[in-house]
């Protein structure tokens, strides 16, 4: 029962987390667990705990007297999120191009031709989830630093909803594709110290094309 129950809840999570990463939930609106549990038809206990694992994603905040609300758009929350993520990430990389396989490197075109397939037509939800944590997690994978890969699955997963922005609004999907096919090159190049410092300019510009984006809608909204 307690395998089962674990695999309710992580459904649950995930069913609410598309809803809050595609824009279904808005940010600032309450999450009624009745409302969801009918919905998804489970008890409230499933919801109750997958709300809880989305609050430590940053996707979900909860407040005395108000519940569970979707976390709100935050350019001064960028800054933080997309810095760590630039350090850990370039972190791990270091530690996982030497050790990565020729058959590694098939494997991460293979997921980038995917995803670029995914970004020309227009299918945002693969080309800036699944796919595009498929193929960093792939040039990582061979760092052995367990406890980094898992605080960058945290701040990846606190940082999604931010990525779809970045490529739906702020011209991400144009530059996106070059930039992970500049990327792997340089792995398989093996070049530890360039690899490293594009991958940080590439989250960071993210981060600076996000966080003008979104001064720009909060100052619409005044």
């Amino acid at each position: 029962m307690g395998i089962e129950h674990k695999t309710r809840t992580q459904l649950v999570a995930e069913a609410i987390r598309e809803k809050i990463l595609s824009g279904e939930i808005k940010a600032g609106e309450p999450l009624r667990q009745a409302a969801l549990a009918d919905e998804l038809n489970v008890s409230r206990i499933p919801v109750r705990e997958a709300l809880l694992q989305l609050e430590s994603e940053g996707l979900v905040n909860f407040e005395a007297h108000k519940g569970a609300t979707a976390t709100q758009l935050s350019a001064e929350q960028i800054d933080e999120i997309f810095d760590l993520r630039a350090l850990l990430e370039a972190e791990l990389l270091s530690h996982s191009i030497a050790n990565l396989t020729p058959r590694d490197l098939l494997e991460a075109e293979a997921i980038l031709f995917d995803l670029e397939e995914a970004t020309a037509a227009g299918d945002t939800e693969s080309a800036t989830g699944k796919l595009n944590a498929q193929f960093h997690s792939k040039l990582y994978s061979k760092a052995q630093r367990p406890q980094t890969a898992e605080l960058v699955d945290v701040y990846s997963k606190n940082s999604e909803r931010y990525v779809r922005m970045h490529i739906l609004l702020a011209g991400g999907i144009n530059t996106a594709p070059e930039e992970h096919r500049t990327l792997l090159e340089l792995c398989k190049n093996k070049d530890v110290e360039q690899a490293c410092a594009f991958l940080k300019k590439h989250i960071t510009g993210a981060k600076d094309d996000i966080k003008q984006l979104l001064i720009k809608m909060e100052q619409n909204h005044k």
